[in-house]
């Protein structure tokens, strides 16, 4: 089995930022992509970044280009999403995602609360 635990959610001003890691342990493959979805209260739940386990293939929402940054440790099994000038839309819950490639997400985390103050 594979654990996924999120951390560095929290309460921001619009414009601020935040950096979310993700720490993957348990029986994970030798390779595997991670990303980033998230879900807004009363809607569905949209990816917001992913990176294939190399960093050769990263892909962002277009809400999100140019403001967000996802970056891997694999010597950690850990990914990071660095998130800038951050606007009260990207309120959500942020959920770290694994699996085999970044078409495809096996694990899911339980997620971490991310709140933009107008």
């Amino acid at each position: 089995q594979v654990q996924l635990v999120e951390s560095g959610g929290g309460l921001v001003q619009t414009g601020g930022s935040l950096r979310l890691s993700c720490a993957a342990s348990g029986r994970t493959s030798s390779t595997y992509a991670m990303g980033w979805f998230r879900q807004a209260p009363g809607k569905k739940r949209d990816p917001v970044a992913a990176i294939s386990w190399g960093g050769g293939r990263i892909t962002y929402a277009d809400a999100v280009k140019g403001r967000f940054t996802i970056s891997r440790d694999n010597a950690k099994n850990t990914v990071y999403l660095q998130m800038n000038s951050l606007k009260p839309e990207d309120t959500a819950v942020y959920y770290c995602v694994m699996g085999p490639s970044i078409d495809r997400y096996d694990y899911w985390g339980q997620g971490t609360q991310v709140t933009v103050s107008p």
